[in-house]
């Protein structure tokens, strides 16, 4: 049997985003733990060139609000980018798990051939609904969490693997 778009999109994205936010507890926790103005987290990157946590977290919220409404024919919700505290990014995820509990399959699945253009860095990006899904919105998503995670547990949260997987 088929997998359907809605399946292959709004599960795993609703799975990652909530794996997420439960990372961004740990490391508020940790922060309050050990007396760390929880700032230096958020603003924490891995590399001077890098994004840093924050702006890792937006973007995973971004593809995971902007990748089923834009399979759905929908323009995705704009968020203001202005979160500075771990409870203002948890809250981002919140509304974007909130806003793809909106979608109903019927919004999504077919859209495997549905033509999708957004404007990313600068550039158009012109996209075929399957192919957005898994090697775009996806990958995305999987970067700029795990990215995140990355940051955290290199700040000396203590997050593992299945933080990062969650229940399976």
């Amino acid at each position: 049997m088929p997998i359907s778009m809605f399946q292959a999109s709004v599960p795993p994205i609703n799975h990652a985003l909530a794996n997420l936010a439960g990372i961004l507890r740990k490391g508020a926790a940790h922060a309050e733990a050990r007396k760390i103005d929880p700032a230096v987290l958020v603003n924490a990157r891995l590399f001077p060139d890098m994004f840093p946590l924050w702006r890792q977290v937006q973007i995973a919220a971004d593809q995971g609000k902007g990748g089923p409404a834009r399979l759905a024919g929908l323009e995705p919700p704009k968020f203001e980018d202005d979160e500075t505290t771990f409870a203002q990014l948890i809250d981002r995820i919140d509304r974007t798990l909130s806003y793809i509990a909106t979608l109903r399959p019927g919004q999504i699945d077919g859209s495997e051939d549905r033509k999708i253009t957004l404007v990313a860095g600068g550039q158009t990006l012109n996209f075929v609904g399957l192919p957005y899904l898994t090697h775009f919105v996806l990958p995305n998503l999987y970067f700029h969490s795990t990215t995140a995670y990355n940051i955290l547990r290199h700040n000396g949260v203590e997050v593992g693997k299945m933080d990062f997987l969650g229940k399976i």
